[in-house]
């Protein structure tokens, strides 16, 4: 079994080099061959963009009440036609009643997501500096977002490999052929300790491919430590909006030293129940089914990264209703199985979204 183990990493190792050997090729196609259009002449100017959004959640975990507020400000700041600064910061409330009983009380997190410099080289390629989310795997970049998410809670695997890094990253996509087009990152990380820069040295990519006939999308991503046990981590991704039926399938994979495991998500938004349409067209119902195996990890490390330090079994259901543009209630249930005992996990809450420009709009 051990051999088998073994000769599957060793396909999988593979595949992921090759897959880094197919972007650097196509950053060198890209790069060399690229013809840089001429600008047609502006009649507006770019603003500064205040935008993000904000929530107030009710988490009852195993019978204990949690108040989770928060705040997600994305400042975007154009500068001239090829350079945009980007930052996002987090401010999360966590209050709950002390055992005694007594007033709610507890502490707010703040971390900065992202402060990154990006400089538009082409229509291939985008070049990243400073402090970015981690390209591996889908969920940390597109769905992380309390507004954008289907289900409150993040899945099991959320931390393995994700995160913010601290370094350089080159972005892109183009077109393979009419029916596939290919989306890339790659990036090296540095190390910091700096408060609310926190980062590992660490390597990496991801490589999607998107078939926008079918509206499917595979992909994979590899990431190399540079530090301590020097391990490496790699995932799948996959993602499929058929154009019949409002239905988002989602799913990821990801193996680490930290521990391993996968999760399959379906929202259907009901637009198509024939009866009380007004209502149905606004309503989303979401299923998740997940699995965590534990890894090489401790129990202080694994409370430290937020995941289980014992193999887990986790399955959700919620339901959103999107009142407006723009704002969201929704509820949730989830039940956690595992060793260590199981646990139901009950969330209900709005979230809000905004933008704002920072400027007068108009002609330059």
């Amino acid at each position: 079994m051990g051999g088998i183990v073994r000769t599957y990493e060793s396909k999988l190792r593979g595949a992921c080099v090759w897959a880094s050997r197919v972007v650097v090729l196509c950053l060198f196609s890209t790069v060399l061959n690229a013809q840089t259009p001429v600008p047609a002449p502006e009649t507006e100017r770019p603003v500064p963009i205040l935008t993000g959004n904000a929530g107030f959640f009710t988490n009852v975990n195993g019978g204990q009440t949690e108040l989770v507020p928060s705040i997600t400000p994305v400042l975007l700041v154009p500068l001239g036609d090829r350079w945009l600064g980007e930052s996002r910061a987090e401010f999360t409330g966590e209050f709950e009643r002390p055992d005694g009983g007594g007033p709610y009380g507890g502490k707010v997190e703040q971390e900065i997501d992202y402060l990154q410099l990006d400089y538009i080289a082409n229509r291939y390629l985008t070049v990243t500096g400073g402090r970015f989310l981690t390209p591996f795997g889908i969920y940390n970049e597109r769905l992380y977002s309390i507004w954008i998410r289907s289900l409150r809670p993040t899945p099991l695997i959320f931390p393995l490999g994700t995160g913010s890094s601290d370094g350089v990253m080159l972005r892109g996509g183009f077109s393979l052929n009419p029916k596939v087009n290919l989306n890339y990152a790659t990036y090296f990380s540095t190390l910091s300790t700096m408060n609310k820069f926190e980062s590992d040295r660490t390597a990496g990519g991801r490589l999607g491919f998107f078939l926008p006939g079918a509206r499917i999308e595979v992909g994979a991503s590899f990431q190399k430590e540079l530090q301590d046990e020097r391990a490496n981590a790699f995932g799948f991704h996959f993602a499929w909006q058929p154009a019949a039926i409002p239905l988002n399938l989602r799913s990821e994979y990801a193996r680490s030293h930290d521990g391993s495991g996968y999760w399959i998500e379906a929202a259907y938004r009901l637009s198509q129940v024939p009866f009380w349409q007004k209502a149905m067209r606004r309503t989303e119902i979401v299923g998740r089914g997940q699995q965590l195996f534990a890894g090489e990890i401790s129990e202080d490390d694994a409370e430290e990264y937020g995941l289980p330090d014992v193999n887990t079994r986790q399955g959700d259901l919620g339901l959103n209703y999107y009142v407006r543009d723009g704002l969201k209630a929704s509820a949730s249930y989830g039940r956690r199985f595992n060793s260590d005992g199981n646990v139901n996990f009950w969330t209900v809450g709005l979230a809000y979204r905004f933008a704002f420009p920072l400027g007068r709009v108009g002609e330059q």
